[in-house]
């Protein structure tokens, strides 16, 4: 018996029309699942209405500092007018921080959220994109003035001038004179014998670990304020401690002024000093009467013999000529091995000129040397062993920096954030606190 042609009609007649009518436990899993989940979703919503936590609606992790804002999005999300979203906005960002600004002419301000990046994890908002610098620094112009800053920088490694100091072949405004050859010397002739001197005797940060080797017992490190450096770019061993006579030179370079006194002269103005002599001199002669007759000079004449002549002072005149005395062998010798000083017409005393030492070099940059501790010294001052002049400058090229600071993950941050900062902290104000914390996450 011949077979029936099948066709597209016959096949058609197979097929139960009705099939998505009869129960089937995946179309009744569907149906409950399409109810259930907007049905959970709503719930889930509600239960973070109903405790006013409207973390949910965050698009990630907030960073270390705002952690503790995470369910109080209305801290920075602030609701405008006309408006659906709430942005966080540079009035929220005010309310805590008292951001000054990076210069008075530059063209325009950014708002804080296009450099400070929240929601994306536990990240300082300090790391910015270099875009944010290079927008305005790529191709600099300001306001009012011309730019008194280097109007091309792209990026640090390869778009970056020479440092300004190194570029401009400039010296250092220092007026001590210190020969970094000779205190590094060998067998350098100490307080107590022979020594060998090493950069960390005179070159510490503000917070060092331990006393001075060759200073004074009672010697007070500096304080960050009198370093002139911002509290908030210094953590206390960032910067080098001013170099002052009473913590690194007073072992080895001593005031003495007379041999009748173990006493050293103080470290000081010209007329603290004067007044120091004449005060050790006026109660040194009462009890040594005796130092009042003086030989008188007299020619030496071939052949002939000295007359004996004394000269009786009255403890005025004896004074007066000790204080002389001393004041010829400090101002022209002692003082004068390290300071300079100014003799004016008619003055009775010198002027000390300012010892005018650099306390902070990048004046626009922040550099830490804590966080270098790793390195010798001579790694990036190569030219300290050898320096004689006070006037060298012996900061390390930018080149000395790239060799560390070159971008590529096996090399250290490169990025602008490093070692500059937008805002200029120095004109910082106070800030009082308004939130409390019932009104945070903690109270949450």
């Amino acid at each position: 018996m011949a077979r029936a042609k099948l066709t597209t009609k016959t096949l058609a007649q197979r097929i139960d029309l009705d099939y998505f009518k009869h129960p089937h436990p995946f179309r009744r899993a569907r149906s409950i699942l399409s109810i259930a989940i907007p049905v959970i979703a709503l719930l889930w919503l509600g239960w973070y209405a109903l405790g006013r936590n409207n973390r949910v609606y965050s698009a990630g992790k907030m960073s270390s500092a705002h952690a503790v804002l995470t369910a109080k999005c209305s801290s920075c999300h602030v609701k405008e007018a006309n408006s659906f979203s709430a942005k966080a906005t540079d009035r929220s960002c005010d309310t805590c921080h008292s951001a000054p600004f990076h210069h008075a002419n530059q063209t325009f301000t950014p708002i804080c959220a296009s450099c400070h990046l929240e929601h994306r994890g536990h990240l300082r908002l300090a790391v910015t994109a270099d875009i944010t610098c290079t927008q305005c620094h790529a191709d600099l112009h300001t306001v009012g003035a011309p730019t008194q800053f280097t109007a091309e920088i792209t990026r640090f490694n390869g778009g970056h001038p020479e440092f300004a100091i190194l570029r401009n072949r400039g010296s250092d405004p220092g007026t001590i004179k210190l020969n970094h050859l000779v205190h590094l010397k060998h067998d350098l002739r100490g307080p107590n014998g022979p020594v060998q001197m090493d950069c960390e005797d005179c070159h510490r940060t503000v917070r060092p670990p331990a006393g001075w080797r060759f200073g004074s017992p009672q010697a007070q490190d500096a304080t960050i304020a009198q370093t002139g450096i911002p509290p908030s770019l210094d953590t206390g061993r960032a910067y080098m401690s001013p170099v002052t006579y009473a913590k690194h030179c007073i072992a080895c370079h001593g005031l003495q002024f007379d041999g009748r006194f173990q006493e050293s002269a103080p470290h000081d103005t010209a007329e603290v000093i004067h007044a120091f002599l004449v005060q050790k001199f006026q109660r040194y002669i009462p009890n040594h009467p005796a130092e009042l007759r003086v030989l008188a000079p007299h020619r030496n004449i071939p052949q002939k013999p000295i007359p004996p002549d004394v000269r009786v002072l009255t403890p005025q005149e004896w004074v007066d000529l000790r204080v002389a005395e001393s004041e010829e062998l400090l101002w022209r010798k002692t003082c004068a091995q390290c300071h300079a000083l100014r003799f004016a017409t008619n003055a009775t005393l010198p002027t000390v000129v300012k010892s005018n030492i650099p306390q902070r070099w990048f004046q626009h940059a922040v550099f830490n040397h804590d966080a270098h501790k790793f390195q010798q010294c001579v790694e990036c001052h190569v030219g300290a062993p050898k320096s004689k002049e006070t006037s060298d400058v012996l900061l390390p090229g930018i080149q000395t920096c790239e060799k560390c600071h070159r971008g590529g993950r096996e090399a250290a941050e490169s990025r602008c954030f490093e070692c500059h900062t937008y805002h200029d902290w120095k004109n910082e104000k106070p800030v009082k606190g308004t939130f409390t914390l019932s009104a945070s996450a903690i109270g949450n």
